[in-house]
């Protein structure tokens, strides 16, 4: 006798049994950020659902420069973007951390403002400066600047301020002579005119340049995901080139921004794809460090210089 097997019910008792398939598992990863300009991809990136496209579930937190090497030593956020120097500052702190691509250069988006009667860099000898704490951008381009002119941070009075708190504070008081910031706030000023000018920007000192990094825990644990945050970042890169306008609306809603405003803001800088990342660590990223971290060790910011060959993995942008 011929015997028929049944395969419906089979395969619905196997489906009740074993459940449906399981979807893709996507890697968690917290990424502690301020609102700067230049940190935007990343926000669009995960916004678009580009990373989540790549399997990664992206969580980002705006965090003070000032204690993100704080969040990430907690164990709160696994990965970062902040300036070349910086990292520098958290691996001389016991703050392990490693870069693995690069996001911008500034082109004028970070400045030091001053009143209209200081005529130049020098002139600010004795006065008030707002700035972020040592160990911060801002805090790290007013010595920058002020060195390149015979000066030094202790030849002013800084007061502690966020570059928002900053621009702000200088626009409507007059207990600051100049102040540190970026952009969007920078543009705070570029509109006060009466209020002041814009002494010098990163187009005359261009020392600001931001990266992307992690734990060396996440890296060696997560090596995917890592590479899947540098894919994810320059696909963000393509997106703003194919659909600015979608773009920068949903970079602009972050930081409070029109997507008008947030185009203009973003036009004082210079986001780096792949070639551009290839190429920056490649000879520029090793000479700057060492500059920088002999500033900050100059400045005391730093008691030690860190072991340099260990603060990047170009790995993942290849």
């Amino acid at each position: 006798m011929r015997r028929t097997f049944l395969l419906g019910p089979l395969l619905a008792a196997c489906a009740l049994a074993y459940g449906p398939p399981a979807a893709a598992q996507e890697t968690p990863v917290a990424i502690g950020i301020s609102g700067w300009t230049g940190f935007a991809p990343l926000t669009l990136a995960n916004e678009a659902g580009i990373f989540k496209k790549h399997g990664l579930a992206v969580t980002i937190k705006k965090i003070p420069q000032k204690d993100r090497h704080l969040a990430i030593a907690s164990g709160d956020v696994q990965c970062a973007a902040t300036t070349v120097e910086t990292w520098v500052v958290w691996n001389a702190n016991g703050v392990a951390t490693t870069q693995i691509f690069q996001l911008d250069k500034s082109y004028g988006a970070d400045g030091l403002v001053a009143r209209n009667a200081i005529a130049k860099i020098a002139d600010l000898k004795g006065k008030t400066v707002g700035a972020s704490a040592p160990g911060t951008s801002p805090y790290f381009g007013l010595a920058w600047m002020l060195k390149k002119n015979g000066l030094s941070v202790k030849d002013v009075k800084v007061v502690t301020l966020e570059p928002q708190a900053a621009a702000n504070a200088f626009v409507t008081g007059n207990d600051l002579d100049a102040a540190m910031t970026y952009e969007p706030y920078l543009s705070t000023v570029r509109g006060k005119p009466e209020a002041g000018k814009i002494l010098a920007t990163t187009l005359d000192y261009p020392m600001v340049m931001d990266t992307f990094g992690c734990t060396p825990k996440f890296l060696k644990d997560n090596p995917k995901a890592a590479k899947a945050l540098a894919d994810g970042y320059f696909d963000a890169l393509d997106m703003i080139k194919r659909e600015p306008k979608k773009s920068y609306e949903i970079m602009g809603a972050d930081v409070k921004q029109s997507g008008e405003d947030f185009e203009k803001s973003q036009a004082y800088l210079r986001w780096q794809d792949r070639a551009a990342n290839q190429k920056f660590f490649k000879s520029e990223f090793q000479a700057f460090t060492k500059d920088a971290a002999d500033l900050l060790l100059e400045v005391g910011t730093i008691k030690q210089i860190p072991d340099l060959s260990h603060l990047a993995d170009t790995s993942f942008i290849q």
